[in-house]
């Protein structure tokens, strides 16, 4: 679907006319991270109520239509203006594209509209304590019963989890017989079952969207199982690479980058050269992050590429607080009553988690690797 400069440009005004009325009735604060730590449920559901969620989706399962080149636009703009949008993220991001291409009729019509109108949260259940960047290595279980499964187990980094209505967890369902991706299942989990204990974790930014998900023989039903029982790690492969290929994972500290500029901290040539390189990277982070967008919607093969944008566009984030740090120590002299420090300050805090969430640095490299070997 190729979608018109005009197109673009409206969407791209639409939705800064809706945030600036946003931000002037002070509905938010901007902030980097926010697509994990900004968690509003109410702004969620504007977006919804706007048709800015599951775009891309059939209309007939409450989407719209629209264009991956669309979706990026207004993605983009909430990314850059810092706006709170980790309610829904997963959901629209990762569940929905998975219940498109492996879901039943039955499961897209219960879950896709509510997800596209921004009522239905969903996380993701993919981590554990013990399987770190393994993620074929997870030990929680799906046992058959007369009606579905039965699953123990734990699952951590999932994110909101005490805030969300489904986890989207994948589990073994079978011994692996020699081939550790096989006998992997995902199953979509009612978060209030009886079984299920979500506790939030505190991070050093303050906030508690860490959490771990403990499952106590949480009774499953067999119509929800999504996609094909020990089909499990293809859906995870197509999630992954929606998960790493957008541009939140160049625009984390956007919010910090632009507060630099316009605060007038940022002078001196050293300064504007870290600037002027920032900008170049992510400009082509942004171009290579489109194409891969532009694959997705065709249903061609993305892992390499998105792999790629997700390792350069961390190291980015990582730099672009380096370079305001080093610009603010510049000029001590200067009294800054802009929201620098504070952006500074939750950045730096939420920095460690930028390479691992989606795959390290070094995973991903090795992913390339392989891609281009292939």
């Amino acid at each position: 679907m190729t979608t018109s400069k005009e197109t673009i440009a409206e969407v791209r005004t639409d939705v800064r006319r809706f945030l600036a009325e946003e931000l002037a009735a002070a509905s938010f604060k901007p902030m980097c991270d926010s697509w994990i730590q900004g968690h509003s449920a109410t702004f969620s559901r504007k977006l919804g109520d706007r048709g800015w969620l599951g775009m891309t989706w059939p209309q007939r399962y409450g989407g719209g239509g629209r264009s991956a080149r669309e979706r990026f636009t207004v993605i983009e703009e909430l990314l850059a203006a810092g706006a709170p949008v980790a309610a829904h993220w997963i959901a629209d991001r990762q569940t929905g594209p998975l219940l498109l291409r492996a879901g039943t009729e039955q499961q897209k019509a219960a879950f896709l509209p509510p997800i596209a109108r921004g009522r239905l949260f969903v996380a993701a259940g993919l981590s554990e304590p013990d399987s770190g960047s393994d993620l074929a290595s997870i030990r929680t279980r799906a046992v058959p019963t007369a009606t579905g499964w039965r699953v123990s187990g734990r699952k951590v980094w999932t994110s909101h989890a005490h805030r969300s209505h489904y986890l989207l967890a994948l589990v073994r369902t079978a011994a692996p017989d020699g081939d550790r991706h096989a006998g992997l299942s995902q199953l979509l989990i009612k978060l209030d079952s009886p079984g299920v204990a979500v506790r939030p974790i505190e991070v050093m930014t303050g906030e508690s969207h860490f959490t771990e998900v403990t499952l106590d023989d949480v009774d499953v039903p067999s119509d929800l199982v999504v996609g094909a029982v020990g089909d499990g790690w293809r859906g995870v492969m197509s999630e992954l690479a929606h998960e790493r290929s957008g541009p939140e994972r160049y625009l984390s500290t956007f919010p910090l980058l632009a507060e630099l500029v316009s605060g007038g901290t940022a002078d001196g040539e050293t300064a504007l050269a870290d600037i002027g390189s920032a900008t170049a990277r992510l400009w082509a982070l942004r171009s290579l992050s489109l194409r891969v967008q532009d694959l997705l919607q065709q249903g061609s093969p993305t892992g390499t590429a998105a792999a790629l944008v997700k390792d350069l566009g961390t190291r980015l984030e990582g730099d672009i607080i380096d370079i305001t740090r080093r610009a603010s120590q510049r000029r001590p002299d200067r009294s800054d009553h802009s929201a620098l420090p504070e952006l500074l300050r939750a950045a730096q805090l939420a920095a460690p988690s930028f390479t691992l969430r989606g795959g390290t640095n070094e995973i991903l490299r090795g992913l390339v690797a392989r891609g281009l070997e292939a």
